[in-house]
């Protein structure tokens, strides 16, 4: 896959993870009443926070894109699976918008870690 379209791809993805911050970090009272759904409010937020920003910043660094996708996709997983089970697709009326954006964020960081998946440290060689 061209460099530029990755590239243009890690980016969005930081951007998203990035911009979600501000909620969870200051408390937002619809990131709170997720978390406190699924009972991970506070440290749960905040964890889950502090692991994004990591992954955003990993997936920026050229030496490290792989992992900060393999940390995105289960990140966001993790999300997906919060909103299917527990949550609903739709939150406070939002019309899906956070379900459809960490498909879109899941989509995007599995394309990336696939792109980067002979970077991979012992395993990356067998692929």
């Amino acid at each position: 896959m061209h460099k530029s379209l990755i590239l243009i791809l890690r980016i969005t993805v930081a951007l998203i993870l990035i911009q979600t911050l501000r909620f969870k970090f200051t408390a937002h009272p619809d990131s709170v009443y997720i978390f406190t759904k699924v009972g991970l409010e506070p440290y749960g937020r905040i964890g889950i926070g502090v692991l994004e920003l990591i992954a955003a910043i990993l997936i920026l660094i050229p030496k490290t894109i792989w992992a900060g996708a393999l940390l995105t996709v289960c990140l966001i997983s993790g999300a997906i699976m919060m909103h299917l089970t527990q949550l609903g697709i739709e939150v406070n009326n939002d019309s899906g918008g956070l379900f459809y954006m960490a498909a879109a964020t899941f989509i995007l960081s599995l394309i990336i870690l696939l792109n980067q998946r002979k970077n991979i440290p012992i395993i990356g060689n067998k692929f």
